[in-house]
């Protein structure tokens, strides 16, 4: 499938670098093609959303400070836009930044299997690094779509060189590990690179790559992501002027092997070198409908079945009548949240939204704010529910699951249990649903430049240029 004019297969890194360098349009499914743009259309949505959020201002405050943020779009030609910020700018790799934390800022980004946010690292890389490139270099919105799923394809790979990332992490955030190659990746078949010069911004990029998990529930996880983005993207240009790193950087246990104990790239290369279709083909990804950690969205889809057997939709739920609450949940700390003080821990806490759940029959982004947060009655569920870890419930995004037993005053146990919620790659969001939460995420906009977006992603295979594409996120 893959052209191995340049540098022959014979090893992880040569295979990633001619992939990247080589990989065109005729590589990429109807499959592959379709899931991506739904992918890039939701990813717009939670990153215009998230500019909103006190993370995003904390960070575009720095920006401002450290001079590196414009106020009219076009101050310098190297400046690209920060999305759903009425048309502020920055130095491209700072706009990658900020639109990356903005993407995480919420939680309510695209998740895959083995575990990872796929499209925050990559896409404001790729739209950073677009807008600069003008005149005979101006990308087409299929240059864009063919880097988009090279970046994507990247960490699909890395991701399935290690058992230990088959599990929800306790070391690393995947997307500041994986994240940043598949970034780097992106943005050197975005900028036309050889094989060769691939190599060295993959290598530059692995000496950016890392971010520990001691950081989830906190308001410095999203920086996991734009870290990523930007990185991998600086990384690509360093190799553009003339930067190099290890020629093999994907084939040593003190390489990229640093990040994960079982990694084998013999076995690895063995394994998938001879695959024909990209990784997005067989494996589909997950969209959020709620803005939290993805194993939420078991215990939410499990509570409102069980809610729904005690009071109907819409009806208030009478507190003083629930005796206990009791989760069985995988095993996984960081989400293992009884009290939860900032909106961050809450979004990472099975019994907050079990709790907001069965209390209020929704969960929507004001759920996590702090006045929701210290209600009384949702404090009084928390204080009666226990979470327990059964030895079977594997901590997994593939084989996990989630049950929810209420135990009523009156001795009655209602139980509900969830093994794909929707939105699941098991069980995916349809198209309606995907534009509906586009739609809201980006209810500020007008509904004419709503509609072009939409159109120009799922239009993504024409060439044609991307500067009116490229304009719509300047709103």
């Amino acid at each position: 499938m893959y052209s191995t004019d340049n540098l022959p297969a014979s090893s992880v890194t040569t295979w990633i670098s001619e992939l990247a360098a080589n990989a065109s349009i005729e590589d990429l499914s109807d499959t592959v093609i379709y899931r991506s743009q739904r992918m890039m259309l939701d990813t717009f949505g939670v990153g215009i959303l998230g500019a909103k959020t006190d993370i995003s201002h904390t960070v575009q405050q720095c920006a401002h400070t450290w001079g590196t943020m414009h106020g009219h779009v076009g101050t310098t030609s190297c400046t690209s836009t920060l999305w759903g910020s009425k048309g502020r700018t920055a130095p491209l790799a700072m706009a990658a930044f900020i639109n990356g934390v903005n993407i995480h800022s919420m939680d309510f980004d695209d998740t895959w299997f083995p575990a990872t946010h796929p499209s925050g690292p990559v896409l404001p890389a790729i739209i950073a690094l677009a807008e600069t490139m003008t005149g005979d270099y101006e990308p087409s919105t299929e240059d864009i779509l063919v880097a988009y799923n090279v970046g994507i394809e990247v960490q699909g790979l890395l991701l399935r060189c290690s058992q230990m990332a088959k599990s929800i992490p306790d070391r690393f955030h995947p997307p500041a590990v994986v994240g940043v190659m598949g970034s780097a990746a992106a943005s050197a078949r975005l900028l036309g690179f050889s094989p060769l010069k691939t190599r060295h911004a993959l290598a530059i990029a692995a000496s950016f790559a890392g971010a520990p998990m001691a950081n989830a529930g906190t308001t410095t996880k999203p920086l996991h992501t734009g870290k990523a983005a930007r990185f991998g993207l600086e990384a690509a240009l360093l190799a553009d002027h003339g930067l190099e790193g290890n020629h093999d950087i994907l084939d040593m246990d003190s390489g990229f092997g640093a990040f994960y104990d079982d990694y084998d790239p013999i076995q690895f290369l063995a394994d998938h070198v001879e695959n024909t279709d990209f990784v997005l083909h067989n494996q589909d990804i997950a969209f959020k409908r709620f803005p939290a950690h993805l194993g939420m969205h078991w215990a939410i889809d499990a509570t409102m079945d069980a809610r729904n057997k005690i009071c109907s939709p819409g009806r208030r739920l009478e507190t003083q009548d629930v005796k206990s609450i009791h989760i069985l949940t995988p095993k996984s700390r960081y989400i293992n949240r009884p009290l939860p003080t900032s909106e961050h821990e809450a979004r990472h806490s099975f019994q907050f939204n079990v709790c907001t759940a069965l209390l209020d029959g929704e969960v929507v982004p004001a759920s996590y704010t702090h006045s929701h947060r210290r209600r009384p009655y949702l404090n009084k569920l928390l204080s009666c529910t226990t979470l327990e870890a059964p030895a079977d419930n594997v901590a997994s995004f593939q084989d996990m699951y989630v049950e929810v037993h209420v135990t009523m005053k009156d001795g009655t146990v209602v139980s509900a249990r969830c093994d794909s919620p929707y939105g699941h790659w098991r069980n995916p969001l349809t198209d309606n649903d995907l534009q509906a939460k586009f739609l809201t995420n980006t209810k500020d906009m007008l509904y004419e430049p709503q509609k072009f977006l939409m159109e120009s992603v799922t239009s993504m295979t024409e060439k044609k240029s991307a500067s009116d594409f490229l304009k719509t996120l300047h709103f």
